[in-house]
């Protein structure tokens, strides 16, 4: 049976057809029966094929993999991908994917968004998915423009952008997404490029192993309305391209003629190699506990991309949400002495009619 659109609300919920789980899932099993449509040359065609072909990786059954999305261009995945998914609300997928994540824990969840749908009016949710640690990957694809909408300027829109909705130019300063969600506590951090799908599938790859939030930041090229925003870094030579391998000092430009050292006050300064000792040269480490570091990083980019990080900004360890709220609900139950299936009966009467309730004559 082909896949069904089912109408719910203000969202739709796809379903796929299931069938006994078999191993060696190949590219072809995550393609949907929908015609994948976006505007020629689009760079999500090329972060779907990708994903596509990342998904066999995981061993995961289609059934246990979701893909949620919130509205606009990027939001149309879930549609070509043969595994649950849905189409969610403006900015709300983050939410709806906490959710579904800490309620069912034998799930791979996914969140498919767009720089307008997560830092406009989705801002809050993306940050308190990231604070809360929520077992959850957030592929965020920036292409610094409104597509769906057809031009107005995002929140990652450079000052000074000329669109439909800043004739005169834009006046807002952007957000980088990358230092937002190192300020929001986010445990993985990382960026790719939709053209280089080999770098790509690597940091999903990164991102499926973290066990929490995953935050990636994938810079994506709008051809009708913003074509060529990423050009000074879309070529794998770019001079300005930073290519962060944990371990390894950081080099960059010809011939790897350039590298990073720490200056004032905690910021990163690009300088020639060949001018300092090969140990003042910042060896990359992702793991580090504090985000001083990977926020450095992140503070690197500049509008002209002569010094862009990609890769793995962080990745360190610590409990994800979900796994916090099962251990609560265990130990609440065993707790009890009068339990039953559905958990602690007792205790949670006590909740429901506790001090702060009372009775209305």
């Amino acid at each position: 049976m082909p896949n069904t659109d089912i109408p719910n609300g203000s969202s739709r919920l796809r379903s796929l057809t299931l069938v006994p789980h078999e191993s060696g899932l190949a590219t072809r099993d995550f393609k949907s029966d929908q015609e994948v449509r976006w505007c020629p040359g689009c760079g999500d065609y090329a972060i779907l094929a990708a994903f596509q072909s990342f998904l066999p990786s995981l061993e995961v059954p289609r059934e246990n993999i979701v893909v949620v999305s919130g509205i606009g261009c990027s939001s149309r995945l879930p549609y070509y991908v043969n595994s649950y998914g849905m189409h969610s609300i403006h900015g709300r997928a983050p939410a709806i994917a906490s959710g579904l994540a800490a309620s069912r824990r034998d799930l791979s969840v996914w969140v498919i968004t767009g720089d307008g749908d997560a830092l406009s009016i989705g801002g809050n949710h993306l940050i308190h998915a990231l604070r809360r640690n929520v077992n959850i990957k957030i592929l965020l694809f920036n292409n610094r423009i409104y597509g769906l909408t057809k031009g107005q300027y995002s929140p990652t829109s450079e000052r000074g952008k000329v669109t439909k909705s800043t004739p005169f130019g834009s006046l807002d300063e952007p957000f980088n997404p990358v230092s937002l969600a190192l300020g929001a506590g986010a445990s993985f951090v990382a960026r790719s490029v939709d053209s280089d799908r080999k770098h790509l599938q690597s940091v999903l790859r990164a991102a499926a192993d973290h066990e929490g939030a995953a935050f990636i930041e994938v810079f994506q090229n709008c051809p009708i309305f913003n074509d060529d925003a990423f050009a000074g870094v879309k070529q794998p030579s770019a001079p300005g391209l930073i290519r962060l391998s944990h371990g390894s000092p950081i080099r960059f430009g010809p011939e790897e003629s350039m590298g990073l050292t720490l200056g004032a006050y905690g910021a990163l300064e690009a300088v020639p190699a060949s001018s300092v000792p090969s140990s003042s040269l910042v060896t990359h480490d992702e793991t580090l506990e504090d985000p001083s570091y990977a926020f450095a990083l992140s503070r690197l980019d500049n509008g002209d991309f002569s010094h862009t990080p990609i890769g793995v900004f962080r990745s360190v360890e610590r409990p994800s949400y979900d796994s916090l709220m099962a251990s609560q609900i265990s130990e609440a139950q065993a707790a009890s002495s009068h339990t039953d299936g559905d958990g602690d009966v007792d205790a949670l009467a006590a909740l429901i009619a506790g001090n702060d309730t009372w009775e209305v004559a």
